[in-house]
């Protein structure tokens, strides 16, 4: 476990469940803006607080892993939506202002226009698993005039696979959270390598065709 990790966890075991989750809700909402906080790790001290007992050995007040869950759903539905109303508004206006000079700079945001173009709902349903570029999937999703129904039905049925896995696994297995961690962290790098895996086929898959269409058409016959 992460030194800063157990550093948080020490904080947390004095406070109840109502105001764990009043933090929880607000890192989720600063993680969807950007904030350079891991949205998952968050997810899982939520339900890894909702597990553990006060540090007297007492059930900790007002926690239940039904609230972690709706609590984590609403925050990271919340900061998804905030994002991608911002690049719906305003657009091009915040890309040289900081902070999103930095996190759209590079041709990032081109490439993400591109890619989103190419394969908008698999991309808005992948970003969730993708911890890095969510904010720049969703901000570059609202530039490009995607209504808010369709971001939000392939956005919001990730959500409903990725948080109550993260808050669910942690809370279950509590006694074992050093290894939820490592799991987690597994399952994200292998996601995100099948999901490269996949981008590559389908950019392979049209680059061929591209080429035969070109054969086809320099064909004299």
């Amino acid at each position: 476990m992460d030194a800063w990790i157990g550093d948080v966890i020490t904080y947390l075991m004095s406070l109840d469940g109502a105001t764990i989750y009043a933090i929880g809700f607000t890192v989720l909402l600063l993680c969807g803006l950007g904030l350079p906080v891991p949205e998952d790790i968050t997810l899982l001290l939520m339900g890894y607080m909702t597990y553990h007992v006060m540090p007297d050995g007492s059930p900790r007040p007002h926690a239940w892993i039904g609230t972690a869950i709706i609590v984590g759903i609403l925050g990271v539905m919340i900061g998804d939506s905030f994002m991608f109303i911002l690049g719906r508004k305003f657009g091009d206006k915040l890309i040289g202002v900081w902070p999103f000079r930095s996190m759209f700079g590079g041709g990032r945001l081109e490439k993400a226009r591109g890619f989103l173009q190419r394969n908008g709902p698999k991309v808005l349903f992948s970003a969730r698993f993708m911890p890095g570029l969510r904010s720049v999937v969703f901000f570059t999703s609202g530039t490009l005039g995607i209504s808010f129904g369709r971001f939000l039905r392939y956005d919001g049925l990730a959500m409903l696979i990725s948080v109550p896995a993260l808050v669910g696994a942690a809370w279950y297995w509590g006694a074992q959270f050093d290894m939820v961690i490592d799991k987690a962290r597994q399952a994200e790098h292998g996601i995100l390598l099948l999901i490269l895996v996949a981008g590559g086929v389908f950019l392979l898959k049209h680059w061929l065709e591209g080429r035969r269409k070109g054969d086809d058409a320099s064909d004299p016959a």
